[in-house]
This record gives C-alpha cells, structure tokens and sequence, in this order.
C-alpha cells in the first residue's frame, strides 16, 4: 500500500532535497523510490505544495516531475495526482553520437580514438596455433580459459579476489554500473572524462559529477570535496592514458587518493586501464590500497586488436560474482578461441617484442606533435596513450578551419561533465605518422596560436596541405 500524499510525503521530499535545481529535485525523489521510502503507489504532492516548501518555482519542480515521468518512475493520472512507479531506465541523447559525427570524406581523420592498425599484432599465425576445436564445443567449461586467468593475474596490478573476461572495457563498465548504480545514485569521474561513458551513466540516471584531474590523475583535494558535499557510490576513473588528456596516475597519487576514499568506505572505485599494453607509464590501482574497494578493467583493444572484443576485469567477489552469474543468463562466456588466442599472443616473444616497438611508435609521435605544437604556442597535453587534447580559442571555429584543409578532430565539450575555462578539441595523434610540422601549422591556426618558430602568422597557409 503506497504512501498518501499529506504533510508526512512533502516533508519527506523537501527534507531530501539538496539540490533545487529541476534534476536535483528529481534525483532526491528517485533515491527516495529506490530506497523504499517512497513506495510504489504513494501519491506525490502537489507541484505548487513541493515548489512553495522548497522557495523555488512551480515550473522546476513541474520539469523534475516531467524528468521522472519520462524515466518512467512516476506517472501523472489527472485529477487524481500523480503516484510513483518502478523507474526503468531513461533515454537521452547520447554525447557519444556527436563525436562520432563527422564528415566522412575527410582525408585525414583523427578524432577517432582508433590505434594504427598497422601498430596492432597479426592474427594469422596465433590462429593457426591455437586451432584446437574443442575449444569451441561446449557450454560447460569456466567462462575464462584456466591459462588465460594466470596471464592476466601475473599483469593485474594488485591481487583479485575474483576475475573475469567479458567483451570489451565498456561491457565491463556497463555490467558494472548496472549492478552498482541506481536512478538518483551521485557517482564521481573525471572530468574531462571518456563520453561514452558518461553516456552510460546517464542512461542509468545516475547524477555525475566531474572532479578536476591535472597531469598525474584526479586531484586528491577535489576528491575530497567531492566526496563530502555528494556521498556518491562510485568513483570512476582511467588510471593510465586517460582520455583525452593522455594523463596517467602516479603511485604517490594513488596513495594519496586511496588515504582520501578510506574515509568512504562506502564508494566501488572502477577503474578503466583502457590503453593497456600501449601505455608507457607503468600500472598502478587503487587496489593496491583499496583491494575491497576496487574493481580494475584491464583492456586489450589498443594494443591488440578492437576486435577481440576482449577485457578482463577483476576485484572483490561480492562486485564480480553477480557480473558471471548475470552473463550466465546471455552470452555465457567470451569467446574461448578468442581468448586463446590473445594467450598466445601475450605469451608469444616476438609478439610481446612488436608490442613494446608500438608502444615506443606511439611515444615518439606524441613527443614529436607535442614538441612542433609547443614551437608555435599551442598548449597541448599527450603524456601517454594515442590521444592529445589541445586547447583552442573556439572549439567550432577550430572544427572548421581543420574541416577546411581535410583534418578531422573530435570536439571537446562531450568530454567535459561541466565546461572548463578554455575550449578544446581531441587529436588522436596516435595515427599521425608524419608531416608533423605540417599538421602542427594547422593545427596551431586553428587554435588562434602565433606561430613563434617561423616568424610569421599561424593562419598563413602551411605548405603540404592543400
């Protein structure tokens, strides 16, 4: 039997609110719903009542209202009122969708995150290794080949308690947050972070909020705000090559994030090591302080091939168990051939050897970008990984300008949870094999830099690019 809608719910409501603002109304009350205070069939009060308890306009509430009823959690019912329902999951647009948007006749395109697939390791012979059918035979055996899970535990940078295989860093992401995140949940990322993922979270209707990161990860002091004004239930960050910053944490930083999340106890950090194996800085987790506390996704798309579709993802069981059980009523399993063969090929000399030559390429185009970048006045950052985030003076006009010489480049407002002081745009210099200078000509012009090296303007038309 739900609730009434008298005195005792609208005080219930106003009490929970910590935010006025449309969403933060209806966050309060989906974490109301999700905790059972507010049970399925309670009549919710008035929009007017709400709005002149909590001193904000009728027109707020009335769009945190429509909020949730289009997230399916309440349901209008005329004259009767309006009553709660189970929330189902919301459908936005995606971030993600105006990254990838872009015009596809364009002959040199970087915005796309992709590695060099002339960089990534061939799969003939590891295939003709493997070739052993009864791989492929039965729906018995454990979702992780036995040789694989002793692989992956010698590289995991601290000792789980539990891992598995699933397809890919955002499945694992996305399996995670839906058995960790409910409608109304405050989780914490980076911001800038990785759009996908805020397009995860969002779908789920969690409230993100973005901690500033600088050049060795998040900031422990922001960490620590954030923690105490949101109590939020996870913390998601990318330790190594963050994108699009090409940050990575150190230990020191590590330490001392862990120092701050031990007084939260309460907080599931997730951590996506999505650059793996082309990373140049070396793993570090907030496991190896926080072992209860933190799931770590280990990816192998940019070192090894997107599509082995492969990620291994460890931590406590209480996180990882009811991942494999869930997968039991899908997929089942991850492809046991393809796992065997990313066991050779993390196993396989000269294999490894062509990895750590892609992962010196990849350091040496980024140092070369950044060092023409640097001569002509452009602030830009690309420690690690494939990507390099540039700052610029309008982040449309840059798209353009580059648009005009045939160079795409992904904007940088999807990135961003809340805008920084500068705009900026995301290069994946990772597929930048030459003509540095060239490109940096462009690039500087567009960015509304002085080109400082040459003497002349960063807008004159730089030669090889017509």
């Amino acid at each position: 039997m739900g609730l009434g809608a008298g005195a005792d719910v609208l005080h219930l409501i106003t009490a929970a609110v910590d935010d006025r603002s449309a969403r933060g109304v209806a966050a309060a009350v989906s974490r109301l719903v999700t905790t059972g205070a507010l049970p399925a069939g309670s009549r919710l009060p008035t929009v007017r009542d709400v709005a002149r308890e909590l001193g904000i306009s009728p027109t707020t509430v009335s769009e945190a209202w429509r909020s949730l009823a289009r997230a399916g959690a309440i349901q209008t019912r005329g004259r009767s009122g309006t009553f709660v329902l189970t929330p189902p999951v919301p459908r936005q647009r995606l971030r993600y969708a105006r990254v990838t948007t872009r015009p596809a006749t364009l002959p040199r395109d970087f915005s796309t995150g992709v590695p060099d697939h002339d960089l990534l390791p061939h799969l003939a012979e590891p295939m003709r290794r493997v070739g052993d059918a009864r791989l492929t035979t039965s729906y018995l055996d454990d979702p992780v080949l036995p040789a694989l899970e002793a692989v992956l535990r010698e590289r995991f940078p601290f000792e789980p308690e539990r891992l598995t295989v699933v397809d890919g860093a955002l499945d694992a992401v996305d399996r995670i947050t839906a058995n960790t995140v409910r409608f109304g949940d405050h989780v914490l990322v980076e911001n800038p972070a990785f759009p996908p993922m805020l397009d995860l979270l969002d779908q789920v209707g969690a409230v993100v909020v973005g901690v500033p990161v600088d050049g060795h990860g998040m900031r422990p002091d922001a960490l620590a705000d954030a923690l105490d004004a949101h109590r939020p239930v996870a913390l998601y960050l990318q330790p190594r090559a963050h994108n699009p910053t090409g940050g990575s944490m150190t230990a020191d930083r590590a330490a001392t994030l862990a120092i701050v999340l031990g007084e939260h106890p309460s907080v599931l950090v997730v951590e996506d090591d999505h650059a793996g194996d082309i990373a140049s800085a070396p793993p570090v987790s907030l496991g190896s302080w926080l072992p209860d506390n933190t799931v770590h996704i280990l990816s192998f798309s940019k070192s090894h091939g997107p599509d082995l579709r492969l990620a291994a993802v460890g931590g406590p069981a209480a996180v990882i168990n009811p991942v494999t059980d869930r997968r039991l009523l899908g997929p089942g399993w991850s492809s046991r051939l393809l796992q065997a063969v990313l066991v050779d090929l993390l196993t396989d000399p000269e294999t490894v050897a062509g990895i750590a030559a892609a992962r010196a390429e990849y350091a040496r185009r980024r140092e070369a970008m950044l060092a023409a970048l640097s001569a002509r006045g452009v602030t830009a950052t690309a420690a690690d990984g494939i990507n390099l985030w540039m700052e610029v003076a309008d982040q449309q006009v840059a798209m353009l300008s580059l648009a005009a010489h045939g160079v795409a480049v992904a904007p940088g407002a999807p990135f961003m949870v809340t805008p920084l002081s500068t705009d900026h745009v995301r290069i994946t210099v990772g597929l930048v094999r030459e003509g540095f200078d060239e490109l940096a000509d462009l690039l500087a012009a567009a960015a509304g830099a002085e080109t400082k090296a040459s003497g002349r303007r960063a807008d004159a038309h730089p030669r090889g690019w017509r």
